[in-house]
């Protein structure tokens, strides 16, 4: 069968053929763009942090008529208050490790900065060369085991190495330890163990004694996810956060203790039923709760103009077969077999569904390049598009058959009784 007769047909129902080749495009381009953008944000919902999760949760509290940390003695006081939380919550019996810590990755709230090759060349937002933007996280000697990081260079820091200042006091540390994507990005080629870094523009440097194999920073650090410092100190604040490794299979029973036994050290303090203790697994959770609502959008959006485009050409096909009736009796009465007259509609449908697929390959791109400059969305791959294309397509022929079945099921007699 040749297109001549089917293109002849179809310029007799331009209005009909632009609406539905419309439509299809327009499918195209925004299914094809919301399906590569619920890609990306799965992608990023089950990717690993870089730490053993199972097991893991962190406790946040706040101490009521606490010392300042604006003296020295009042930092001191806030150590030894925290130091003993820390002794009592790793002698529980279903505790393995215990950590002292300002955030963990995902975490809501985290520090960020910046380290550059060079002193003083630190800028806040690594735009300068030979830096590098990143996430802060500030553990004690226990850090590495608690957090069930790989250790892939150097080593990590003893217990003498571990600081303890206020929290308001920007102090450069003397030694970090760096995630391995941070170590690629400022030593590529060689080893960054024993490399010195400056800290946020700083003229003291830190020198990398360990370089840990991943570790994410917090949900909103997108652009710099995997660069990350470790520092060893213990922060003097009047709250404080503690990072917890449960042994195994032991997180649910560890996570009730906790509260009764910081209470029994020292009840002046605020515990949040809520958000007091939570579990690694609630704020993985809790981080991706609006990719997973906008994946969730996304995703019903495309559904809907798939039925939608569908219904259109189911539509609009029997109409037409509706309108050609006689025109199918005469063909049957020529001898047309039904296979025939059901292939004519399956190729008409083709043809206007390429030409919509065509029209929304240029839509696709035109969006994704909007997408790109304003939001930052990444360049949709080749393939992404030729499956969207094969999509359309497969949905037009399938969306086509029931009305193209019953018009090959047309008699010849009904040419007879039309005449």
């Amino acid at each position: 069968m040749t297109l001549h007769p089917i293109l002849a047909a179809l310029r007799k129902h331009k209005a009909g053929v632009t609406l539905i080749a419309l439509q299809i495009a327009l499918t195209l381009a925004i299914v094809c763009n919301a399906l590569f953008i619920i890609g990306q944000r799965f992608h990023a919902i089950n990717q690993p942090t870089g730490m053993a999760e199972n097991d893991l949760f962190l406790v946040s509290q706040q101490w009521v008529g606490a010392p300042s940390a604006d003296q020295p003695e009042g930092v001191e006081k806030l150590d030894a208050m925290l130091k003993e939380d820390l002794a009592a919550l790793r002698n529980m019996p279903d505790v393995e490790a215990v950590t002292p810590t300002n955030s963990l990755p995902l975490f809501t709230s985290s520090r960020a900065g910046s380290v550059g090759i060079n002193p003083g060349n630190g800028s806040y937002d690594g735009s300068s060369a030979g830096t590098a933007r990143t996430s802060y996280f500030f553990l004690d000697e226990q850090g590495l085991t608690t957090l069930g990081l790989k250790l892939v260079a150097g080593r990590y820091f003893h217990a003498d190495e571990v600081q303890h200042y206020s929290g308001r006091e920007d102090r450069t540390p003397g030694m970090i330890v760096i995630t391995r994507a941070l170590a690629e990005k400022m030593f590529p080629g060689k080893s960054a163990v024993g490399q010195v870094l400056y800290a946020d523009g700083s003229g003291t440097p830190s020198r990398v004694i360990g370089v840990v194999d991943r570790m994410q920073g917090a949900v909103w650090a997108k652009s710099f996810a995997w660069n990350v410092v470790i520092i060893p100190t213990r922060q003097a604040n009047s709250f404080s956060r503690y990072a917890v490794r449960a042994k195994p299979g032991r997180r649910d029973a560890a996570m009730k203790a906790v509260q009764p036994l910081l209470y029994g050290i020292n009840p002046l303090r605020v515990l949040d039923d809520e958000t007091a203790v939570m579990s690694f697994e609630q704020i993985r959770r809790d981080a991706y709760r609006a990719d997973v609502g906008m994946a969730i959008l996304m995703g019903a959006v495309s559904i809907i103009l798939i039925g939608v485009t569908a219904a259109g050409i189911v539509g609009l096909t029997s109409f037409w077969v509706g309108q050609r009736r006689k025109q199918i009796g005469i063909r049957r009465a020529l001898g047309a077999k039904k296979i025939d007259i059901l292939r004519y509609f399956q190729l008409e449908n083709l043809a206007i569904a390429s030409g919509g697929a065509a029209a929304g390959i240029v839509l696709a791109v035109a969006l994704n390049f909007w997408l790109m400059r304003d939001f930052g969305m990444d360049r949709v791959p080749v393939p992404w598009v030729i499956a969207g294309v094969a999509t359309v397509l497969l949905l037009g022929q399938f969306a086509v058959f029931v009305p193209a079945r019953r018009a090959s099921t047309v008699p010849p007699v009904v040419a007879t009784r039309t005449i």
